[in-house]
């Protein structure tokens, strides 16, 4: 089940804009040249030299985890990940995925932010109270929306270890999308996530059958696709994450030494 069934989006020639400094690897904004000259189609390009040594993942499979991170959101029916596929680009194979448009929250908060220490506005959990650079004592906050709950579901199911605040995006399509899934799939437990908010309460009714269906996937066809980017026993970790979760359909309290990504955006 490849993905990248649009040819422009798969083969297109990128035309590179600019680069993401705040990103830990080289992330590249491109544009793809359309039919239309004043509608390009953008996407984000990470190419795998790019990609910083990490001591607990292997060299050059980043990219391939956020190909096989959007795999499994397909599978199980959630549009929660933007296309992500593994093609050529400039600074050779990386992955590319389709550019997200986002609402602005100039008036609002995010749906992940830093309000002041104990401020918890209606609709949002408190995760954790800490200190800013100014030193002015703040609480880490992120919203209850369902759409955003469904992320933290595939965050524990993909063992998220870098889910920080404004990898959280709102398109202006109505959907909440996550972002930036280089270091998931690992083999040992890495859950590191700003969405803690959940921890205790149980998986909402609606997404357990979309968890059985992704089993099912990865008992045939899926698990074949996936290995083009995750070893045997990275795929055999995710099929047992999901099937801890149906046994016991639990959001996970933390239980790692540090269970917040850091910076938390």
């Amino acid at each position: 089940m490849p993905g990248g069934d649009d040819p422009l989006f798969r083969d297109g020639e990128l035309a590179v804009l600019g680069r993401i400094s705040t990103a830990s690897n080289l992330t590249l904004v491109c544009d793809i040249a359309t039919a239309d000259p004043d509608t390009p189609l953008r996407v984000v390009y990470k190419p795998v030299r790019g990609e910083r040594p990490l001591w607990d993942f292997p060299d050059g499979t980043l990219a391939g985890r956020e190909v096989a991170t959007y795999r499994v959101a397909r599978a199980l029916g959630w549009h929660t990940v933007p296309e992500t596929i593994l093609r050529d680009g400039p600074f050779g194979p990386g992955m590319v995925q389709r550019w997200i448009d986002t609402t602005d929250h100039a008036d609002t908060l995010d749906l992940v932010d830093l309000t002041p220490a104990g401020v918890v506005p209606d609709g949002f959990r408190e995760v954790l109270r800490a200190v800013d650079p100014s030193g002015t004592e703040v609480s880490l906050v992120h919203s209850e929306d369902s759409r955003l709950r469904r992320l933290a579901v595939l965050d524990v199911i993909v063992n998220n270890a870098d889910r920080k605040g404004g990898h959280a995006l709102q398109g202006t399509d109505g959907t909440v999308y996550g972002v930036d899934h280089g270091i998931c799939l690992h083999t040992e437990n890495k859950l590191r996530t700003v969405l803690w908010g959940w921890a205790g309460e149980p998986v909402p009714d609606d997404l357990i059958p979309d968890i059985t269906g992704l089993i099912k996937e990865l008992g045939g066809e899926l698990a074949d696709d996936l290995a083009t980017h995750l070893t045997d026993p990275e795929i055999t970790a995710l099929t047992d994450r999901a099937r801890r979760l149906l046994d016991d359909p639990v959001m996970p309290h933390p239980d790692t030494a540090r269970p917040i990504p850091w910076p938390a955006f």
